[in-house]
């Protein structure tokens, strides 16, 4: 049973300063709980209906039977969906380990919904590790987690502040490209990719920041057929990994 203070601290986390603040997150939805369950996280709570309840086998944590009203009052979602979850959020592991594979790096996506999607897109493609800057959107915002539809639980993002890495990587003796997507940057079609290196998305609005220019190694862009001005964010990363994982 949920009484109400269990009730108002759930229904807190459609706020940022909660979200942001607490050492848990909301998970929501069938979808998202069968990876969540799949994962390594550690599930504290589940609160769900009783088909998908008796629909499981052994659960991890507390279970807490609820009905479709109370369900949709705890519900961060517009249209609730059978369960929630209460998970603990990992601390925070900088990535120091770049040889060998491909990083995503974000400056400043502020948009949640772009977030999470390009989580998705990077786990399938295959890119395990963004690293994003301290200004791109929250993590651990509901929007971000239910957008990724899983994903989240694969691929390993940490923030730091790229221009710090982007000057070591300059500076190193096993330096990696830097492709940074411009508009006016050398058609993608015509780059010559190599496996280990950084890719450098910009905010959805202002692109990539002026200090993080001269660390691109490669301009690259997406050529333009019709009359668009510009590519969401999102949509970009997918067509440029798509690209590269060709």
């Amino acid at each position: 049973m949920i009484n109400n203070s269990e009730l108002k601290y759930i229904q807190s986390f459609a706020h940022k300063k909660h979200w942001a603040e607490e050492s848990v997150f909301i998970v929501e939805g069938p979808k998202l709980l069968e990876e969540l369950l799949a994962s390594h996280w550690v599930v504290r709570k589940i609160m769900a209906l009783p088909d998908w309840i008796q629909a499981q086998g052994h659960l991890p944590c507390e279970v807490v039977e609820v009905d479709e009203v109370m369900l949709g009052r705890l519900s961060l979602l517009q249209t609730p969906n059978k369960v929630m979850a209460i998970v603990e959020k990992k601390k925070e592991t900088a990535v120091t380990d770049f040889k060998n594979t491909s990083t995503l790096l974000l400056d400043g996506i502020q948009d949640p919904g772009n977030l999470g999607t390009i989580l998705r897109t990077a786990d399938w493609f295959g890119i395990k590790q963004i690293v994003v800057s301290d200004d791109t959107a929250g993590w651990y915002n509901p929007k971000v987690i239910q957008s990724t539809m899983g994903s989240c639980f694969r691929v390993n993002l940490s923030s730091m502040d790229l221009e710090t890495l982007l000057q070591a990587n300059a500076k190193s003796k096993s330096k990696l490209p830097v492709y940074g997507a411009l508009l006016n940057g050398k058609s993608m079609h015509e780059t010559k990719w190599d496996p280990a290196n950084f890719i450098l998305i910009g905010n959805e609005s202002k692109g990539i920041r002026e200090n993080l220019m001269s660390f691109i190694s490669h301009p690259i862009s997406i050529p333009r057929i019709g009359g668009a001005e510009s590519l969401n964010a999102a949509v970009a990363a997918g067509i440029i990994l798509s690209h590269f994982k060709s």
